[in-house]
C-alpha cells in the first residue's frame, strides 16, 4: 500500500503496470517508445526569445493570477478559437501545467455531503489517470462511466440512475479524448451542460486537444456555453497545442466564481508559473503559425499510419488528439508481443480503464484495445508500425 486512507483506492499507474508487465523481457529488436504521449519537436524561436527578454525576472515571485500580458493573450486566443468572451481579469487562469488544475478542480467544489450521500465525480472509462486520484483526495467517489464504440468513445453520463447523479458535484470530460481521440459535437455538449444544470454539478473540460485534429476543428465547450460560462471550467494545455510539455504551462477559463475560488485556494500552495515562462506561454497563445506547423506534421504521421496499418480490422483514424486507439482483442498481451518480438513499448488499453465488474478482465472497456502515440519523428514511426504490422497481422489462436 503507498497511500493511507481513501488514497488506497488510487488505480495504479498505467506505466508502472507497463513496466512491470515488460520487466524482466527483453526486446525483440532496437526498443521504440510508442507508449508516452510526449510530444517531440523543436522549441519554436520566439518562445527562446521570450524567455532570454524576460530571465531577469526568476528573480521575482510571480503572481498567482499570472500577468496582465498573459491574461490578455489567454482570453484572445479564446476568443479567436471559440468566439469565447471572457473576462482576462476573472476568468482565466494560468496553471503549472495542466495536470495541477485537473488534479485540484474537485478541491473547490466537492462538500461533504450532496443528495444524502458522498458526493460523487463522473469521469470516463477509460481516462486520464489524475482524474481518479483528484477525486479520491478530494474525498468523493469516483464514478466510471464506459467510454465505448457504442457510444462514439464518449461516455453516456445521461444514462446514469438518478441516485447517482443526484450526488453528482462534477463531471470531467475530455474532447478530444484521450485515449480513443474522440470528439463532442454540439448535441454532446448541450445535453451534458443541460444534466449539470438539472444536477447543480460543475463540468471539468479537459481540452487540452482541441487544437490538434485532422479534418474538423473540435467544438469546445466555451464555443456552447456561452457566457457566464456557469459551471464550466475549461482546461488547456500549451504541452500539446504548441509541443511544449517541459514549460509546464497551462490555463483554466469558464465561471467566473468559480475561477475566483480557484485562485484562492491555489493561492495556498503557490503553484505559480515563473514569470519569464509566463511571457513564452504569452507569446505561444498569441502565435498560430507554429500551431498549424505542429497540426500539419501530426497529420503525416496518421496519413503513414493509415497507409502501413489501415488494413489492420481494429485500425480507425482519430477525430483529435494524437493516439491511435487499436482494437487488438487483448491489450495486454499484444503490448507483451511488441516488445518481445519486436521492441516495440505501447500502453495496453485495459492500464487506461476500469474493470466495471471487479475481477472480470474483459468487462474493462480498454481490455480489447492498445494505445500507440504517434509522437517520434516520421521515421521513427514509420520503423515501429513497420515492425508492429507484422505482429497484428499474425493469426491468433
Amino acid at each position: 500500500m503507498l497511500f493511507p486512507g481513501r488514497l488506497e483506492q488510487l488505480p495504479p499507474s498505467s506505466f508502472a503496470r507497463l513496466a512491470g508487465l515488460l520487466e524482466g523481457v527483453p526486446p525483440g529488436a532496437e526498443p521504440i517508445s510508442l507508449a508516452v504521449g510526449d510530444p517531440h519537436g523543436a522549441v519554436p524561436a520566439f518562445v527562446l526569445e521570450a524567455i532570454g527578454r524576460h530571465e531577469a525576472r526568476f528573480g521575482e515571485y510571480p503572481p498567482i493570477e499570472g500577468t496582465v500580458e498573459w491574461r490578455a493573450a489567454a482570453a484572445a486566443w479564446l476568443k479567436r478559437r471559440f468566439g469565447a468572451e471572457l473576462d482576462p481579469a476573472t476568468q482565466v487562469l494560468p496553471l503549472n501545467g495542466t495536470r495541477e488544475g485537473l488534479f485540484l478542480a474537485p478541491k473547490i467544489v466537492t462538500p461533504e455531503q450532496k443528495g444524502g450521500g458522498r458526493p460523487v465525480i463522473l469521469l470516463p472509462n477509460p481516462f486520464y489517470q489524475c482524474y481518479a486520484a483528484a477525486i479520491l483526495a478530494a474525498g468523493a467517489e469516483p464514478v466510471y462511466v464506459p467510454a465505448r464504440e457504442a457510444t462514439g468513445f464518449l461516455p453516456d453520463y445521461a444514462s446514469l440512475p438518478l441516485a447517482i447523479l443526484e450526488r453528482t458535484v462534477a463531471a470531467y470530460f475530455c474532447s478530444p479524448s484521450n485515449p480513443e481521440g474522440a470528439c463532442a459535437g454540439e448535441a454532446y455538449w448541450q445535453t451534458l451542460f443541460a444534466l449539470a444544470d438539472a444536477y447543480e454539478f460543475t463540468v471539468f473540460a479537459d481540452e487540452c486537444y482541441a487544437d490538434i485534429y485532422l479534418d474538423r476543428e473540435p467544438l469546445g465547450a466555451l464555443a456552447v456555453r456561452r457566457s457566464p460560462f456557469e459551471r464550466l471550467l475549461s482546461f488547456h494545455s500549451l504541452s500539446k497545442r504548441s509541443g511544449l510539455p517541459g514549460l509546464r504551462s497551462g490555463m483554466v477559463a469558464g465561471d467566473g466564481a468559480l475561477i475566483a475560488r480557484f485562485r484562492a485556494f491555489r493561492n495556498y500552495a503557490g503553484p505559480q508559473v515563473p514569470l519569464p515562462l509566463l511571457a513564452a506561454a504569452a507569446a505561444a497563445w498569441s502565435d498560430e503559425a507554429h500551431v498549424r506547423d505542429n497540426r500539419a506534421r501530426y497529420a503525416e504521421r496518421f496519413e503513414l499510419a493509415e497507409r502501413m496499418l489501415g488494413g489492420h480490422p481494429g485500425f480507425r483514424l482519430p477525430a483529435g488528439g494524437f493516439f491511435l486507439w487499436l482494437e487488438v482483442g487483448d491489450g495486454e498481451e499484444t503490448a507483451l508481443r511488441l516488445w518481445r518480438d519486436k521492441g516495440i513499448r505501447v500502453l495496453p488499453g485495459a492500464y487506461m480503464g476500469h474493470e466495471i465488474e471487479p475481477g472480470k478482465s474483459r468487462t474493462n472497456p480498454g481490455f480489447r484495445y492498445i494505445r500507440m502515440a504517434l509522437v517520434n519523428d516520421l521515421s521513427t514511426i514509420a520503423a515501429a508500425l513497420d515492425r508492429a504490422g507484422t505482429v497484428l497481422s499474425e493469426k491468433r489462436p
